[in-house]
């Protein structure tokens, strides 16, 4: 049985934030660092240059929404250790906390050099982004889910973003007069599918609780990928020690058990939850060989990874938990601290 429950929204209306500059292809491609760095509050082209570039390289930034908040600079500075930048010059701690950086000019010249694809692309709307189906509003209430036949997005718009790892509210911004229901409509979107690329196996994973983050390592020792992750509660907290994956499932159901009284939920008998990218556990699971129903698992909102507690297990966004999942080698240890 599975042991988290995330709190689903209803799909609310884009807020638009603040931007502090123009939002196109060209603008965000040929981006270039100011003196000021990019702020968190504001979307800025250097911050969605950066996020698309830290994700290209498998050090998640998780959401791309074009500010440069936590789990950015938390991603910024897992790639500056891993380009052994991580002295005075490359990393700068910021209002004291620890494992995030700075986007310094050093660590800016080393994200060009690593990768010069341009972060924002054209990408043609297909007959699969919008055929569906699409639900009219996803339900606040878990015991309202579990009648449906599946939990899929509200949108095409919703299920392009996911798609591209962007925020709904970037990808309107970007496409300020853009359709994302309509099959052959061109939109601008996050350059972050790399249909060839090869990569080693993952054998370890490192899920480290204070630094909010999951480390995944090839046989070799070999940094593959680092991801942003929403690890326990106080409440809940999740299990130290070392295990093992014991599962993979994509499009995974959830079985909801009174024993877990969940908060707001009242049912007094078990029931299950259709599989979809809104369900509770998202679209991938990975269970672990923690108990009963730990796993790390994908989530229906992804802004929130990192930032907000969950009931024991692991959430990561939905596409880094595929990714993970995707990757990872037949035997898979697992360390938990």
């Amino acid at each position: 049985m599975l042991r988290l429950w995330l709190p689903l929204l209803l799909c609310a209306a884009l807020v638009t934030p603040a931007i502090s500059a123009e939002l196109t292809a060209d603008a965000v491609n040929g981006a270039e660092l100011r003196k000021r760095p990019p702020a968190e509050e504001k979307m800025d082209p250097v911050a969605i240059r950066a996020q698309v570039l830290l994700d290209r390289a498998h050090v998640s930034p998780g959401e791309i929404d074009g500010r440069f908040g936590d789990n950015a600079r938390k991603a910024l500075a897992a790639f500056a250790k891993a380009k052994g930048l991580a002295g005075d010059k490359g990393v700068t701690g910021d209002k004291g906390r620890a494992g995030d950086a700075k986007l310094t000019p050093e660590l800016w010249d080393a994200l060009l050099r690593s990768d010069p694809a341009p972060a924002i692309v054209s990408y043609t709307i297909t007959r699969d982004d919008v055929k569906g189906p699409f639900l009219k509003k996803l339900p606040q209430k878990m015991e309202d889910m579990k009648d449906l036949p599946a939990i899929g997005y509200t949108s095409p718009r919703e299920a392009l973003a996911e798609k591209f790892h962007m925020s709904e509210t970037l990808l309107a911004a970007l496409n300020p007069k853009g359709t994302f229901d309509k099959e052959g409509s061109e939109i601008a979107v996050a350059n972050v599918i790399r249909p060839d690329e090869k990569l080693p196996e993952i054998t370890r994973l490192d899920i480290d609780k204070d630094a909010g983050h999951v480390q995944a390592f090839a046989r070799d020792g070999k940094l593959v990928a680092v991801f942003p992750a929403t690890v326990g509660s106080e409440e809940k907290p999740t299990p130290e020690g070392t295990f093992k994956v014991t599962s993979r499932d994509a499009d995974p159901n959830y079985r909801y058990n009174p024993d877990y009284a969940f908060e707001g939920v009242r049912a007094r008998k078990p029931f299950t939850i259709k599989p979809g990218p809104n369900n509770p556990v998202g679209a991938y699971w990975i269970g672990l060989s923690v108990g009963n129903g730990y796993g790390i698992h994908g989530t229906a909102e992804p802004s929130k990874v990192g930032k907000s507690e969950s009931h024991g297990c692991v959430r990561l966004t939905n596409w880094d938990v595929r990714f993970l999942g995707e990757h990872l080698a037949k035997k898979v240890s697992v360390e938990l601290r």
